[in-house]
């Protein structure tokens, strides 16, 4: 034995060849500190041995190296910057040891190689993967940037293009990509992994394979003249800002480093690579993004806590109402392996239903993702019936018809007399209470409601409405189809609108209000999009979400929250649908949409629209940019504050996700109540108060008011 520790084992592999075997605690590889001095103390030792020929870094596990343990690593972040230089440059010290190894280095991928884990294979001189791997450096999705040498190594390897690309998306690549490109050198099947692996780096011994030459292009400055480099880095700046509309720090601040350290060798490299990693751990997005990723594995263990206690598996399914929505939680189920039935009362309505599941499977087949023959195998484990007893058998059916309760209700009782008892119901109204349907089944307790969100195939939040009379066997095994569905499942008590509807509409309202004083709609959504963050403006949404059905959401938030969500006389939305603009449905609603070359809706002013709305909207007024941002957030922050307080949600990291999963609120803010972590409680009870006049939506509660007082934080420590 060369060397041996908890997180790895050296011995010789055969002759002159050792091996180094990453066998981390746990299911798989994650780098801790622990872990990195380790690495450092065995690369020293075996760097002063001379029957050591070569040596290859395998993985006794399904992946190689995931990355490093984030929840080890954020505590770290919380110290000074100048304290925070020296830890990384420390870290980084033990990839460049591996790099400085006397002797020829191969690294055996299998699996994942994410994160530190790609920088691990970086640093040896030869890359084999298997054909199932996936290598990558997601660290921007954290609000960071790669801190173990990636953005000098990848660039020197693969090309400044390329690795500008590959960090700024974090985007994880198939091996066959990352071929191409030449981040590895060879893509071999699992089983011949390690046996490929030890022949090339034979053949490195032998002296087949230049690895000192491979070494030093590594070590040298990128291989660009200076116009090269202009035209490389401005581009690529302007690519970036493009998309993240300098919200996000961590792509441009990748996309500097490499610019920056193009013309130095790897130390100096190392040190910019050491001090602008630093720099954006500190910052506010970093924060909020790494919150993100904690809250997120928050919900995710929530759940897979509530599905472990289901007693009952799903094995088949079923969706009543077969339109868009049901096609599309007909492909969800099928797709991922979990037969469905698909039932409805019109021919023409299954046709749809199945056509939208045919055209979402086109799609990936066309574009390489999915053969024919699965395909063909997927649209199999889908049943479309007019036969109610069809039904028989199934484990849990989703209701998906018009958002009609007295319908709802009928369709529910006449199902529930048929069924065999025990069979789970549910719903996927997007704002009639749970607890209203239910009033008309004999079993309430087998009922919730399960909330996608439209398309399904894209949107990861399932909300689940846990009935006054739901009993916990039925929402486990309700968040145990949605887990199955590859859905984000978070469980919230019933109310009108549920949570995320709940507090959306009191934004949209804070929205009508400011076009009814004379705002300019599209100058709103610029604002919302390009400086609060929105993937779209309040205006577009609802053009999206349908201005009809939005004018009918009104109705049922007016009913049940008379105080706060009345319809006003003056209603924009009330005014679009009637004219029967719908949004993009009909390709009229605030905006007029026509397709562009790709098929895609593109929107445009319309005249028609704005001379609607003039007939009930002030004179135009001008309203600064902070202003609209308050006046459109007050509401929707007021309203997701209620919702704690008022055990809607359960908790801040739920609520976050799922404005997150569910309407997009800017990741680079964390979700809202990290926001108002952000902003400050007492900021935002003052910045509420100065439009306590406009009404009810902008009222605090007194719990907000009290908690204000006491300092209160939602995120005890920034990051967590």
């Amino acid at each position: 034995m060369l060397y041996q520790c908890e997180s790895f084992v050296v011995d010789f592999y055969k002759d002159n060849i050792a091996e180094f075997k990453f066998c981390m605690p746990g299911s798989v590889n994650k780098l801790s500190q622990q872990t990195l001095q380790e690495c450092g103390k065995a690369l020293a030792q075996l760097a002063q041995r001379d029957d050591i020929k070569g040596l290859v870094f395998t993985s006794d596990k399904d992946h190689f190296i995931i990355g490093a343990d984030i929840f080890e690593f954020l505590p770290t972040f919380q110290l000074p910057e100048a304290e925070l230089v020296g830890w990384i440059k420390n870290a980084t010290d033990v990839f460049d040891a591996i790099e400085d190894l006397p002797f020829p280095t191969v690294s055996a991928v299998n699996g994942m190689a994410l994160g530190g884990g790609c920088e691990w294979l970086l640093a040896t001189d030869f890359r084999v993967a298997s054909d199932s791997a996936k290598i990558g450096l997601p660290e921007v999705k954290l609000g960071i940037m790669p801190g173990f040498g990636g953005t000098v190594r990848l660039p020197r390897l693969i090309g400044a293009d390329n690795a500008m690309t590959w960090i700024a998306t974090g985007k994880e690549n198939r091996a066959d990509e990352a071929l191409k490109v030449g981040a590895v050198d060879a893509v071999v099947s699992t089983e011949k992994l390690i046996s490929a692996a030890v022949k090339m780096l034979e053949q490195a011994i032998g002296g087949k394979l230049d690895w000192q030459g491979k070494r030093n292009r590594k070590l040298s400055p990128l291989k660009l003249n200076r116009v090269e480099q202009g035209m490389c880095f401005a581009m690529a700046e302007g690519m970036v800002f493009g998309q993240t509309k300098g919200h996000y720090p961590a792509p441009l601040m990748a996309v500097k480093t490499i610019k920056e350290a193009a013309n130095l060798g790897r130390e100096q490299a190392m040190a910019l690579e050491n001090a602008h990693f630093a720099k954006l751990a500190k910052t506010p997005e970093a924060a909020a993004q790494t919150g993100i990723f904690l809250a997120d594995q928050y919900i995710k263990g929530v759940a897979k806590k509530q599905a472990k206690q289901n007693a009952k598996p799903i094995k088949r399914a079923a969706v009543l109402g077969a339109g868009i929505m049901g096609g599309g939680i007909a492909y969800q189920s099928a797709y991922k392996g979990i037969p469905i039935v698909m039932k409805d009362i019109q021919p023409a309505a299954l046709d749809l239903g199945m056509g939208e599941a045919a055209k979402i499977l086109g799609k990936k087949v066309q574009r390489g993702h999915m053969a024919m023959d699965k395909m063909v195998a997927t649209l199999g484990k889908i049943q479309p019936t007019l036969n109610d007893r069809d039904l028989e058998g199934v484990d849990v059916i989703v209701e998906a018809v018009v958002e009609n309760p007295k319908i709802k209700q009928a369709v529910l009782s006449s199902l529930e007399t048929q069924l065999p008892e025990g069979t789970v119901l549910t719903s996927n109204t997007s704002t009639i209470r749970i607890d209203e349907l239910a009033t008309a089944l004999k079993h309430p307790e087998n009922f919730c409601g399960m909330h996608f969100f439209n398309p399904v195939p894209k949107m990861p939040l399932v909300e689940i409405i846990r009935g006054e009379k739901t009993s916990e066997a039925t929402i486990n095994a309700v968040v145990d189809y949605a887990l199955q569905l590859g859905k984000s499942p978070i469980v919230v008590n019933d109310c009108p609108g549920f949570f995320v509807n709940r507090v959306l509409f009191p934004y949209f309202a804070g929205f009508s209000q400011l076009v009814v004083e004379g705002a300019d709609f599209a100058q709103i959504d610029k604002i919302m999009e390009g400086i609060f963050g929105w993937p779209m403006g309040p205006a577009y949404l609802l053009d999206v979400v349908g201005i009809d059905t939005a004018n009918h959401c009104t109705g049922v938030m007016a009913d049940g929250f008379p105080a706060r969500m009345a319809r006003k006389d003056k209603d924009p939305v009330a005014v679009l649908a009637n004219a029967g603009r719908f949004g993009q449905k009909n390709k009229l609603g605030f905006y007029q949409y026509a397709p562009d070359r790709k098929g895609r809706l593109k929107k445009s002013k319309d005249v028609d629209a704005i001379d609607l709305l003039n007939s009930i909207c002030d004179a135009p007024a001008q309203f600064d940019k902070q202003t609209i941002i308050e006046r459109c957030m007050v509401p929707m922050l007021n309203e997701v504050l209620l919702c704690l307080q008022e055990n809607i949600v359960a908790s801040p990291q739920e609520a976050d996700m799922a404005l997150i999963y569910g309407i997009g609120f800017p990741p680079f803010r964390g979700g809202a109540f990290r926001y108002l972590d952000q902003i400050g409680l007492a900021n935002f009870v003052a910045m509420a108060d100065k439009y306590a006049h406009l009404g009810a939506i902008y009222q605090v509660s007194e719990i907000t008011r009290q908690w204000a007082q006491e300092g209160k934080v939602f995120y005890k420590v920034e990051g967590q």
